[in-house]
């Protein structure tokens, strides 16, 4: 038996966008990695005394976003075979 939901979205189900997917999964990279490179404690210098510090973040944030848009694509191709019932 399902629990039941407050929630009743007359809408169905629809396809998590991959792209505001990989958009989310980019600013928490960013996120995450000035975390890291800042270091909460001892923020002394910022990026300044860090060449590789950008390209650090950027690194960090890219792959951010494709784990999150692999993760909203599986989800898709699964609703799609399991809930959806399409292709078969």
């Amino acid at each position: 038996m399902p629990l039941p939901s407050l929630y009743h979205s007359d809408d169905g189900f629809r396809p998590w966008r991959v792209t505001h997917a990989a958009a989310c999964g980019a600013a928490l990279g960013v996120l995450a990695a000035l975390f890291k490179t800042l270091a909460p404690l001892g923020i002394v210098g910022g990026l300044s005394g860090r060449p590789g510090g950008l390209v650090g973040i950027a690194t960090v944030a890219g792959a951010f976003a494709l784990l999150c848009a692999g993760a909203a694509m599986l989800r898709n191709f699964l609703a799609r075979r399991l809930v959806w019932h399409e292709g078969r």
